[in-house]
């Protein structure tokens, strides 16, 4: 069995496609290979709607919540590496400047 290449699908078509499923009144496997979707994933954006739509206070992160999360964590990682390279820069700098000239 060969793997199909890995989709991306948008927000609006992942709220549809579980739009559809919720109307629809038929299993999620069923629908799944209707929309010709793997269930698991199907499942997921199932989960993730009810957590959009009932967040619960220190329970899983909202859609909204992990993004935020994912912009801190691309942030943090910016300015850590910011902050080596200032660190690199003083260092050599320092070294520079305490060598004597001939």
């Amino acid at each position: 069995m060969t793997q199909r290449p890995r989709r991306t699908f948008t927000t609006e078509q992942k709220a549809e496609a579980v739009k559809i499923v919720q109307q629809s009144g038929k299993s999620v496997n069923q629908m799944a290979r209707e929309l010709d979707l793997t269930p698991s994933a199907l499942r997921k954006w199932i989960k993730q709607a009810q957590i959009d739509q009932h967040p619960i206070p220190g329970g899983p992160l909202t859609s909204a919540e992990r993004q935020e999360l994912n912009q801190l964590r691309r942030d943090l990682k910016r300015v850590q590496m910011e902050r080596d390279f200032l660190k690199k820069a003083a260092t050599f700098f320092a070294q520079e400047s305490s060598t004597p000239m001939s």
